[in-house]
């Protein structure tokens, strides 16, 4: 009934920069939360960044992507991005797009997930 895509992802040298986009449809009636994971290899799934429908946004407490990561949503709020500048190797992970969804077809609320796109930062 929902669907979210991400895209964007690739191979970037360390110091480069990606835009990573996710774009949800389907029976849709309102989208609070969206927020960005990511998962590396032998790693649990990590809160990269979220935002709400107000704009309010926030960082995961490691400092490893305060000030080299923004997460934005359209003015539409069914697309989310997230720019990622300085990039380094550990970086390196699938990252996954996540929204709390209200249902249009039975007006419940939902958590829906993106396939992943993978980001590999290396030389």
């Amino acid at each position: 009934q929902v669907r979210l895509v991400e895209s964007g992802g690739g191979l970037v040298q360390p110091g480069g920069s990606l835009r990573l986009s996710c774009a949800a449809s389907g029976s849709i009636w309102s989208i609070n939360s969206m927020g960005w994971y990511r998962q590396a290899p032998g790693k649990e799934r990590e809160l990269v960044a979220s935002i709400t429908t107000g704009g309010r946004t926030n960082y995961a407490d490691s400092d490893s992507v305060k000030g080299r990561f923004t997460i934005s949503r359209n003015s539409a709020g069914d697309t989310l991005y997230l720019q990622m500048n300085s990039l380094k190797p550990e970086d390196t992970a699938v990252y996954f797009c996540n929204a709390e969804i209200l249902i249009r077809a039975t007006m419940t609320h939902d958590w829906s997930w993106g396939q992943g796109t993978q980001v590999t930062v290396s030389s």
